[in-house]
């Protein structure tokens, strides 16, 4: 029971707790057993060596262990395995000699179905880089098996080609060199019984399929491999009171619990379409053989025919040969999912094909897929609109070939109509039909009449092959009466389908949509925008804590404007917006446009936009109407505050810079500069993908045309379009060229409210088709950039943060050229503590605006502002006036000069040194200004001080370099010496290797050849010797003079 095996597996964890291991190996052995990997022995020998010297364990293994077996351990660790046919030991060192003998039938029973399917699965295993002696070995069985089938039928008439003799006599051939596989398969056969083969290669037949079932419902359903768990109660919840009754009567009849369990799997791999009906009534002839009454009822349940009765009838599927024992595994292959059946195969039979037929169908490669337990492939799940145009589509398919199948039948019938017409009445009562009833195929035409008369059918198609003169006409009228009806509901089902059609064709289409909405109104919030930054930021530190390193510096994110023209689109669009918000203060919708239309595009290198008077004009119209006649200033109309014609950003360094290739504008931020820094990039991404689209329409239209008036000679109208033709959906009003301004307007539409959303979407999936995704929430990202903006002309913080950045801009700290970079440098960290000490309590943010070979990109570096900074002005005047000081190396104060005069911290001789070699040092740069030489003063080392962390970094490229007083004089001293003395330890070596390995033949020759000298066949030349000194050593210089060669005649 299950409860007994649970109940052993909380032993063996609980004995091996401090063990895991042996628990796993538990485990892994038996899942082996259950795939059948190993046999019984086996797996008893391998539990008895991993529970050796805990009995208890070894003797409740026999709850697993089918009838026959039983495990007994002795006090001595010696355990007696008791086995259907023998009793043998497993000694502590592992299986003793014998266990794996031959386990002989007692008293000639028939052989056990246990054993078969070990006996199959040792043969498989066995031959595993042999696939075709399994199969050759499983033909053999099936070929004996047809033999004797046969032979029964025949009834004695007949002399079976196959004898159990020749059967062994083939194995024994098949398993040369295998004395242990033909042993065994040597028990099936004792005495020579003549019903023995049989009875093997039933059960070998049996087995085989059981494992064909055991390997598909694995791939499939798992669950259903617990057969034992059958029970008549369960089968009783899914059937009447007869099957009920049938069942328990199988059950009363078979007394084994076993018998009954192979007898249910037979039905499941039945139902599993594993197997036939005639392999199935073939299967369970062995159980229900002995009783007559259960076995032709249940062969009437099944709808079994003998041959002779269905004769008439096209064989469901090929039950001969090897169809059902094909290893897919070693076919040849055709990428991953398909395989090639064996030559070896018989095709079925298939009536009714034409050459057409044979020429083009598929009768070679079968379908092998692979289940998704062996796959990482995840598919994406149909939306609910693919789904209604799929029904739609499935629904049509269905209908068409109901009407198809019928109108066949009425043609062939209409034939045969024909041809009685024209014979007489003798001839008309001789004439029949055969099962194709004239036509050319056995299925088309009985599916069609079946469809018709339903239960009947096998009476009319029998009236129409006997009597076809009289039953033709009538089903012939019968099949036109239902196929005017079908044609009628096919129109009136055309209009349903054309509607869902029209209604879910470009939703079906855009995949991404449905989850984009949802998914993209989380990702822009004000908090996913900072939990990304933040994230980023916190990585950064665990992975330089880990490391024990310095968190590294940097932007944290980098994004890419890549159009400036699409940025006057996405000010059009908010500044609309802000038109119309009534909550926004005049002076406050004036600063708003302000940013929009100056301070984004001079820190992005692009052109202002204009505050033209109309707007202005409009604008205060428009406020003037809202607010009504007592909101005027003074009683006058339109009058204009003061502060409104302040421009905030009218002479900014960021302005200076649009012409320059290569520049870079600083600005540090707070959490509302940031977040809308970030929609406003969002925006503008969004609107140039749209814009990339409708010009890429725009290229494919121009190219279809043209080609068409190429090629076809034809002019395409604007509903020309396939989708359009199939009435897919509707005709658009809008040119290709005009899609990028209409969708702008229709943005525009959104945010006034005089569209609906769903007509939004719609508009833009006919105009972008799938394409169109990304601006669907475009009314969302202009509405949160529009608080933001309020926020900025607003709150406290964020005005502060804007008035810092043009305080700095006019000390030359907000950015600049890159490679002037290095002497803003402690103006911009000035900047930098500055912007940290306004937001220290919130966030603070390096945003960098870059120009490089025309490509902008926005940088964001979130800072660490967690030291304690001091909140009084005397502290931070002084931290700021000692930088200063540290930095600058000629600010020493003339008090500081006075106090180390009069208190050196140096000792005197020291000082001494260092004076005199002052003065030393003052006359050789004097000499060497007056002498034209370089001085040896070089370029002095800078540093710099990183204010949020303290620490002292170097300037790049700034350097001091230190050496010995008087070491290049003395340099110049020693230097004859030490190269004399390596030239004379050289030279040494020289004469030594000489005097060792050279003659004086080869010097003598040597010498002449190095003069010139003797050489005939060389050009004539005059060589000449100069000795010279160098270096404090004196050498020898050659030198060649070639002459004119002498011309012969």
């Amino acid at each position: 029971p299950v409860e007994d095996a649970l109940s052993y597996l909380d032993q063996v964890k609980l004995q091996f707790g401090n063990q895991p291991q042996v628990y796993n190996d538990f485990l892994d052995i038996m899942k082996e057993f259950k795939s059948q990997s190993i046999d019984t022995p086996g797996v008893i020998s391998r539990v008895s060596q991993l529970f050796k010297g805990h009995p208890d364990l070894i003797m409740g293994f026999n709850t697993f262990l089918p009838p026959g077996y039983k495990i007994e351990v002795q006090t001595n660790d010696l355990v007696n395995v008791t086995t259907p046919g023998q009793i043998h030991h497993i000694t502590p060192h592992g299986i003793s000699q014998g266990a794996y003998q031959i386990i002989k039938c007692r008293n000639n029973q028939p052989v056990e179905f246990n054993h078969a399917i070990n006996y199959v699965n040792k043969i498989k295993n066995r031959f595993q880089g042999q696939p075709d002696i399994y199969k050759a070995f499983l033909e053999i069985l099936h070929t004996y098996q047809k033999e004797q089938r046969n032979a029964k039928e025949a009834g004695g008439n007949y002399t079976p080609a196959l004898t159990e003799q020749e059967v062994y006599a083939q194995v024994a051939r098949l398993f040369k060199n295998q004395e242990d596989l033909l042993s065994e398969f040597g028990q099936f056969l004792p005495d020579a019984n003549s019903s023995v083969v049989s009875r093997v290669s039933r059960a070998l037949l049996q087995c085989t399929l059981t494992r064909t079932y055991f390997k598909y419902s694995i791939n499939k359903k798992p669950k259903l491999l617990n057969l034992k768990d059958s029970s008549v109660a369960e089968a009783s919840k899914h059937g009447v009171g007869t099957e009920s009754l049938f069942f328990e009567k199988v059950r009363k009849a078979l007394r084994s619990a076993e018998a009954y369990d192979n007898f249910l799997r037979c039905l499941v791999i039945f139902n599993q379409e594993v197997i036939s009906r005639a392999e199935l009534v073939q299967l369970v002839l062995p159980f229900l053989g002995k009783f007559p009454e259960l076995f032709n009822w249940f062969k009437n349940f099944l709808g079994y025919r003998e041959m002779s009765q269905i004769e008439s009838y096209p064989k469901e599927r090929a039950t001969e040969g090897i169809a059902m024992e094909i290893d897919y595994a070693s076919c040849k292959r055709l990428g991953s999912s398909y395989r090639a059946l064996p030559k070896s195969y018989q095709q079925p039979k298939c009536t009714g094909r034409t050459p057409l037929c044979k020429e083009v169908l598929n009768d070679t490669w079968v379908s092998f897929p692979s289940w998704s337990e062996d796959s990482t492939f995840v598919s994406s799940k149909k939306t609910q609109y693919e789904e209604h145009i799929y029904r739609c589509e499935d629904e049509r398919f269905e209908l068409d070939v109901v009407l198809e199948t019928n109108l066949a039948t009425i043609r062939v019938l209409e034939t045969v109509q024909r041809k009685l017409s024209r014979m007489s009445a003798e001839e008309q009562a001789k004439f029949r039909l055969d099962n194709t009833l004239g036509g050319s195929s056995e299925v088309v035409h009985r599916k069609a009449i079946q469809r018709i008369y339903g239960d009947k059918a096998p009476d009319i198609i029998d009236g129409l092959k006997k009597n076809p003169a009289v039953s033709v006409p009538i089903v012939l009228k019968r099949l036109k009466t239902k196929e005017e009806e079908w044609r009628e509901a096919q129109r009136g089902f055309n209009k349903i389908w054309r509607e869902q059609n029209e209604k879910y064709y470009l939703k079906s289409l855009d995949h991404q949509g449905i989850n984009f909405k949802q998914n993209d109104t989380k990702v822009l919030r004000s908090k996913s925008l900072l939990n990304e930054i933040e994230s980023i930021y916190d990585e950064r530190q665990e992975q330089a804590s880990e490391e024990n390193a310095t968190p590294p510096t940097g932007p944290h994110l980098t994004l890419a404007y890549e159009d400036s023209q699409i940025l006057e689109d996405a000010a059009a669009l908010i500044i609309h917006h802000v038109k119309r918000q009534t909550s926004i203060q005049k002076e406050d919708k004036y600063k708003i446009k302000q940013i929009i239309y100056h301070f984004i595009p001079d820190m992005l290198f692009s052109h202002r936009g204009e505050l033209s008077d109309v707007e202005e004009e409009e604008e205060e119209e428009e406020m003037d109407l809202e607010e009504g006649a007592s909101k005027k200033h003074n009683g006058v109309p339109g009058s204009r505050s003061p502060s409104k014609s302040k421009l905030l950003f009218s002479n900014t360094a960021a302005q200076k810079l649009r012409g320059c290739d290569d520049g870079y504008n600083l600005f540090y931020v707070n959490n509302n500069w940031y977040i809308f820094l970030r929609l406003h990039q969002t925006l503008c991404s969004r609107l140039l993908r749209l814009y990339e689209q409708a010009e890429r329409q725009i290229e494919e239209e121009v190219r279809e045309r043209d080609w068409e008036k190429e090629v076809l000679g034809l002019k395409k109208e604007k509903n020309d379009n396939p989708a359009i033709q199939l009435r897919l959906k509707e005709p658009m009003d809008i040119e290709v060229e005009d899609y990028y301004s209409a969708f702008l307007e229709m943005v525009k539409n959104l945010l006034d409210g005089n569209m609906e959303a769903s007509q939004y979407e719609d508009s833009l999936r006919e105009m972008f088709t799938i394409h169109a995704y990304i601006a669907f929430t475009m009314d969302k990202v202009i509405q949160s950039i529009v608080r933001q903006l309020q926020h900025i002309v607003s709150d406290e913080i964020c005005v502060q943060v804007t008035e810092l950045y043009l305080a700095e801009s006019a000390n030359g700290a907000s950015g600049g050229t890159m490679s002037t970079q290095s002497s803003r440098s402690s103006a911009e960290a000035i900047y930098q503590r500055k912007a940290e000490q306004l937001m220290s309590d919130e966030n603070c943010f390096k945003v960098m605006f870059l120009r490089n070979r025309g490509q902008v990109q926005l940088t964001v570096e979130l800072l660490d502002t967690e030291e304690e900074n001091s909140d009084e002005p005397m502290e931070a005047e002084r931290w700021s006036d000692y930088v200063g000081r540290y930095l600058n190396p000629d600010s020493t104060t003339p008090e500081l000069r006075e106090h180390l005069a009069q208190k050196p911290v140096f000792l005197p001789r020291n000082l001494r040194r260092i004076r005199k070699y002052q003065k030393g040092r003052e006359q050789l740069d004097k000499e060497a200004c007056e002498g034209g030489k370089k001085s040896l003063e070089k370029e002095k080392m800078e540093c710099m001080f990183k204010l949020n962390s303290y620490k002292m970094v170097y300037v790049f490229k700034s350097e001091d370099y230190m050496y010995r007083r008087t070491a290049l004089l003395r340099a110049h001293q020693v230097f004859t010496r030490v190269s004399t003395r390596l030239h004379k330890r050289f030279q040494a070596w020289v004469e030594a290797w000489v005097k060792e390995h050279v003659t004086r033949d080869m010097s003598a020759e040597t010498n002449k050849w190095l003069m010139g000298e003797g050489r005939d066949g060389l050009l004539p030349c005059t060589t000449t010797r100069q000795p010279e000194v160098l270096h404090f050593m004196n050498i020898n210089k050659y030198r060649v003079k070639y002459g004119t060669p002498n011309k012969t005649p």
